[in-house]
């Protein structure tokens, strides 16, 4: 079998064929709601609402209004959708009055009146809305807390929820009488759609009993304001049960399953053999890393568990802890570890990258690596191991050349991985 001569090329292919495969374009419309009797408001948030608030407006040969939030850099023009821009991991000002529009948006509705929710990752952030006394300071400091943590996405939620008058759920149940169609693009390992931009139309279940529990856990250093709300009755959200919400529907749009299988469609088609690890994958992404490089090892010297030509591909959402005060997001730190664990182990190259196309603190999507990643750095007189120590991975990567940037996406359905092993 021809060999793959140009690898980072070859995993780009894939990178762009699974974000294809999420974009609003080709899934929105096999979930189009019944129009109503009466109004159809269109409200949304996350990095891909704006693209998807462009697609529906196309899509729908009716009257509607509305308005989404999204991040800054990430709007699209809308003809008849306001789209609001503000800030993302950590709120400000701007989502503050985003959301306060989003309410306005569905008060005063009635029973004959549409709601169409476009919730994508990204959307927690971009929606602030302190509850009680709590002020944006305090959410903001929440948010800090839970990025620093490593707490898995479902804990963080947990919390983010029992902080706002807006997430959990709450937005749907400002919206009652309508009927609310939540569409969902997923950013979640196992695809909850509830805790997807923490639930703002989807109530879940958690308590503010299992927002104490993840608050010790992970020892977050939360203020005694914060946590006296968090402990009072005032914390408190809907429950699914709740029959306010009896007519409302999810739809779930786009997923990271759906997206790795058509790159592995992709690279099956170009000749080589893909295998999907899982779509789900959670933890610390150093330590993710080294998994994933412990199998390319073995794949590479002993033909197992997976025969060589083959790409293994994965998804889900890793988590970094922050020790250092470098620069990356869990992609990069994930690569970087990986790098650590395939140094010269010839024919392994790599390819992690955020399909919304923005990684951490910086604005590249991801990073590459191969098997003379660590040789590079060494030939710059650069520690590989002491850039992660510090959290530093974009500054590793960024030295040889070796960061993915391909620019808002669009659409975001969670980490991408890509080991090719030739």
């Amino acid at each position: 079998m021809q060999a793959i001569a140009n690898p980072k090329a070859f995993l780009e292919t894939l990178f762009y064929t699974a974000v294809s495969a999420a974009d609003p374009a080709k899934v929105l419309a096999a979930s189009l709601p019944e129009k109503p009797r009466g109004h159809t408001v269109v409200i949304g948030a996350g990095k891909g609402a704006a693209q998807m608030a462009q697609v529906f407006e196309r899509l729908w040969d009716g009257p509607l209004s509305g308005t989404v939030v999204t991040r800054y850099g990430y709007a699209v023009d809308c003809e008849r959708i306001t789209v609001l821009e503000a800030s993302h991991p950590l709120p400000d000002n701007n989502g503050l009055l985003a959301s306060r529009r989003l309410l306005d948006e569905v008060a005063g509705l009635n029973e004959d009146d549409l709601v169409v929710a476009l919730i994508c990752g990204g959307g927690s952030a971009l929606m602030p809305m302190p509850a009680g006394t709590l002020t944006l300071e305090d959410e903001i400091a929440v948010n800090r807390a839970l990025l620093d943590s490593g707490a898995p996405i479902s804990a963080m939620n947990a919390v983010r929820k029992h902080v706002s008058l807006i997430k959990g759920g709450r937005l749907a149940e400002a919206a009652y009488p309508a009927k609310v169609v939540s569409l969902v693009v997923s950013d979640i390992p196992g695809d909850d759609p509830a805790l997807v931009a923490s639930g703002p139309t989807i109530a879940d279940n958690s308590t503010r009993e299992d927002a104490l529990k993840v608050i010790a856990r992970y020892r977050l250093p939360l203020s005694d304001k914060v946590m006296e709300f968090i402990r009072s009755d005032a914390s408190g959200a809907p429950l699914p049960t709740d029959p306010r919400f009896s007519r409302n529907t999810v739809h779930l749009v786009a997923s990271a399953a759906v997206s790795l299988e058509a790159a592995a469609a992709s690279a099956r088609a170009a000749g080589i053999e893909a295998v999907i690890l899982s779509d789900a994958i959670e933890g610390e992404a150093r330590e993710v890393g080294r998994v994933h490089a412990a199998i390319a090892r073995e794949v590479a010297a002993k033909n197992r568990p997976f025969r060589k030509p083959v790409v293994i591909l994965s998804g889900g959402e890793t988590t970094v802890t922050i020790k250092g005060k470098g620069k990356g997001g869990r992609n990069s730190e994930f690569l970087l570890s990986l790098a650590l664990g395939i140094d010269g182990i010839e024919g392994v190259s790599a390819l992690a990258a955020d399909t919304d196309g923005i990684d951490g603190s910086e604005d590249n999507a991801g990073v590459f690596a191969d098997e003379t990643t660590v040789a590079r750095l060494v030939a710059h007189n650069l520690d590989t191991a002491a850039f992660l120590d510090s959290n530093d991975s974009w500054s590793a990567f960024a030295a040889i050349g070796d960061i993915f940037k391909p620019g808002p996406t669009g659409t975001n359905v969670n980490d991408f991985r890509a080991i090719l092993i030739q």
